[in-house]
């Protein structure tokens, strides 16, 4: 049997989705994607950049680099958290909700892991 491209469940081979709010969710779900790609885009780009430049600074000016990659760690994940847009193998594979929900664990860990650099930095280096 198909699935439905966003829920995953069983559907017939004439439908794309189970139900209208399936298709709504779904149409939401790109709807934001195409309205958001772009700041998205830029802000991963710009903390992913960081995360590498912070800890080479770190080796020279450690109380810098440690808070630029603490920052940039939190604000990727902030990010992620906030606009879950997941590759297309993981849409296709687990569907749209799951992929969102995967997308969203991994910004939560992401932020978690930022906020607890962030913490340690403001107690370690003042």
């Amino acid at each position: 049997m198909k699935k439905c491209d966003y829920c995953g469940k069983e559907i017939s081979y004439m439908e794309q989705y189970c139900d209208e709010n399936c298709h709504r969710g779904a149409l939401n779900y790109y709807d934001k994607q195409e309205k958001y790609s772009k700041l998205f885009s830029f802000i991963n780009i710009v903390c992913i950049f960081g995360i590498p430049i912070g800890l080479f600074i770190f080796s020279f000016r450690s109380s810098i680099g440690f808070t630029i990659l603490s920052f940039s760690l939190a604000i990727e994940g902030l990010t992620i958290l906030l606009l879950p847009f997941p590759v297309e193998n993981m849409i296709t594979s687990m569907k749209i909700k799951k992929a969102i929900n995967v997308t969203r664990i991994i910004g939560a860990a992401i932020l978690l892991l930022g906020i607890i650099l962030i913490v340690l930095d403001f107690i370690y280096f003042l």
